[in-house]
């Protein structure tokens, strides 16, 4: 089985496949990630030409920070340098649970400090394939920035209104304890479904909260339920016997 697998390891690839399912089953169904938004599916996990290998991506990084040097507004350099420091970190990547290793987390804190400093700018729109490539870098298995996940989903649903695009808002905002845009996001991308595939997102939209419920890795339920009234809760100590 796909998830046959145990703790931390098990949830990033939930959370990563989840996402791919949302991809591709939206992007075929809907066509919504190859429409006004560069990009797409191969966007979001950094995949380019084969000939286009590490050394030509750190050129045109090098290239991009020089011209950031002479002029720190300049919203293409920002968007090449986040860019390409996704697809270095991308190739420092667990192929198998999407997980990256140390040297590819630290290009990917160096591509969230650019992305925010981008985001800054308040660009309109945003770059919607930037926002993509920066869903994976915060799931789990990368920064692990929920609420920044979302953030990013957030930012794909405004220049690319599909059912897929709300789907993923739905998982990101689960997971962020967002529930309210969770509950919102689901509805939207239910009402935008036609109406033959209303009953595939709306399994979608219950699969995306159904693994956001699941508890963390580590953690386990406590023993018989709640603990009782005047019982310890939970991380806590239980209270003095009153005299």
């Amino acid at each position: 089985m796909l998830f046959d697998i145990q703790g931390r390891r098990r949830r990033v690839v939930q959370v990563v496949y989840a996402s791919l399912a949302v991809l591709m089953g939206g992007g075929l169904l809907f066509f919504g990630i190859g429409g006004d938004v560069q990009g797409g599916l191969f966007d979001a996990f950094g995949e380019r030409n084969a000939n286009d290998g590490s050394g030509v991506v750190q050129d045109r990084l090098e290239a991009a920070e020089k011209r950031l040097d002479e002029n720190p507004r300049d919203e293409g350099a920002l968007r090449e340098v986040v860019r390409s420091r996704f697809q270095l970190g991308n190739d420092n990547r667990d192929p198998a649970t999407g997980a990256f290793s140390e040297e590819g987390l630290g290009q990917l804190r160096r591509a969230d400090e650019s992305w925010q400093r981008y985001l800054a700018l308040d660009p309109q729109p945003p770059d919607g394939s930037l926002a993509r490539l920066m869903i994976q870098a915060y799931t789990e298995g990368g920064l692990n920035k929920a609420p920044e996940a979302a953030r990013a989903a957030e930012i794909v649903t405004e220049v690319d209104p599909s059912p897929a695009s709300f789907v993923q808002l739905t998982l990101y905002a689960s997971l962020a304890g967002q529930t309210r845009k969770a509950e919102l996001a689901g509805r939207e991308a239910i009402s935008l479904a036609p109406k033959e595939d209303r009953e595939l997102i709306t399994q979608q939209v219950e699969q995306a909260k159904q693994i956001a419920m699941q508890p963390p890795p580590g953690a386990e339920p406590p023993a018989g339920g709640a603990p009782p009234a005047g019982g310890a809760p939970p991380g806590g100590e239980a209270p003095a016997p009153t005299p």
